[in-house]
């Protein structure tokens, strides 16, 4: 029971770390070489969906039994989660191993499941690893394996990713990998800091204050690293959503804290991944930090990216108008990126069109990014939306926005980020 599966009767993960580990420190020792194959089947989510647990159950039981009979008696099985296994092929090369994976493969895709008058197929990401003088440890062997069946699932799923020194898709994904585990940490050990950045009215306005909030993480030495670095591996392995509830909950905490800031506030502009307003929970989360900290949900303005919105269309759509009844405000980012029809600014319930800083930038030498700009101000204002421009770096743009009558500005010439907890030091006019 301590090292098998008692649905399969393989080894399990544990007993399989250890007889890895101890393969690990074999070959480092003597020279030889071993392999590990990463299993994830392909598609089995699917089974349990339409035909239950009790038949997802009886899949994997037959289907180690069958991959069992394709590997070698000194070779080790194991299941190691839900529907994920391994092997471990002792001393043997990587060509070898290649085929051993091959043949797994194989077996897979053409074994068929019975259940209930139905059959069901499915297909296996594979990926393998060399074990050898260079490996170094456990978790290593573990991390480049597990990346390596990740990087088979992305080649088009059902197929073998073979990892080489040389791999960059490997590379990035444990960058990416050791990336989510910071972030991981930073999220349960306060580790960000909170920005902000102003957004000005183009024709001065005396409006109270509005900025965008930012964030960064600090590092040891206490230098702050920009959201470039940690938000695509976020978003990629699924944990932005733990991000953004982290934002929501310290902003509305600092609010609560600093009622003059508040009052002094028209309005405060917070990102949302489209992971966020895809989840059920998310719009309770925000009801209870409301409550919890009775601010006004007035001066509160959800930013979504174009492209976020879109691909997720029904759900923005929705989430928008929860959020909108309570009487928060929505800003439409990245608004041009995505080359979409102007027809999406019709459906989605938006108060501001923040134009994409790709049409910004060079807005004084290219006619094309100037009506660009002028198209999307023209039809965001006759829909009732105000426009709010990007990337604002110098005066010359700010006066070119001006002749367009776009609304806003933010960008560097308008004010670089600034720490949040140090708004009530620094004058309205800075």
């Amino acid at each position: 029971q301590a090292t098998h599966d008692p649905l399969t009767g393989f080894v399990n993960r544990r007993e399989f770390e250890r007889r890895l580990s101890n393969a690990i420190n074999h070959a480092r020792l003597h020279g030889v070489e071993h392999a590990l194959c990463y299993i994830d089947l392909d598609q089995f989510k699917v089974i349990n969906d339409t035909a239950g647990h009790a038949a997802g159950d009886n899949l994997l039981r037959q289907l180690a039994a069958l991959l069992n009979t394709k590997i070698r008696q000194r070779d080790t099985l194991a299941r190691i989660g839900g529907d994920e296994f391994a092997v471990l092929v002792e001393h043997c090369t990587l060509d070898q191993a290649r085929r051993v994976a091959e043949l797994l493969r194989q077996a897979i895709t053409e074994f068929s499941f019975p259940w209930e008058n139905r059959h069901f197929r499915i297909g296996a990401s594979i990926g393998v690893v060399a074990i050898n003088q260079n490996s170094t440890d456990l978790v290593d062997v573990m991390r480049i394996a597990d990346s390596a069946c990740y990087a088979a699932k992305d080649a088009g799923r059902n197929s073998i990713h073979v990892y080489e020194e040389s791999d960059r898709a490997i590379h990035e994904r444990r960058g990416e990998m050791l990336w989510v585990e910071r972030v991981q940490n930073a999220i349960d050990q306060d580790q960000f800091e909170l920005f902000y950045q102003d957004i000005k009215p183009v024709i001065p306005l005396d409006e109270g204050r509005h900025f965008e909030i930012l964030i960064r993480l600090k590092n040891e030495d206490g230098t702050m690293v920009h959201p470039g670095a940690f938000l695509p591996a976020s978003e990629r392995y699924n944990i932005i959503g733990k991000l953004d509830r982290w934002v929501i909950r310290e902003v509305f905490r600092w609010f609560k804290q600093n009622p003059k800031a508040q009052s002094e506030l028209s309005l405060c502009s917070i990102n949302l991944s489209g992971q966020s307003f895809g989840d059920e929970s998310i719009l309770g989360f925000i009801r209870e930090q409301l409550m919890l900290y009775n601010i006004d949900p007035g001066k509160i303005c959800f930013e979504i990216t174009e492209t976020a919105a879109i691909t997720n269309i029904n759900n923005a759509i929705y989430f928008m108008q929860e959020c909108r009844s309570y009487g928060f405000h929505f800003a439409l980012d990245d608004f041009g990126s995505g080359l979409s029809s102007f027809g999406y600014l019709k459906t989605l319930p938006v108060d501001f069109v923040k134009i994409d800083g790709i049409f910004i930038r060079e807005i004084g030498k290219s006619e094309i990014d100037l009506a660009m700009v002028k198209s999307i101000n023209e039809v965001a204002h006759v829909m009732g939306k105000k426009t709010i421009a990007e990337f604002v770096e110098n005066k010359k743009i700010l006066s070119l926005l001006r002749k367009l009558n776009v609304d806003y500005a933010q960008g560097f010439g308008i004010g670089k980020p600034k720490l949040l907890s140090g708004i009530a030091d620094i004058p309205d006019n800075q």
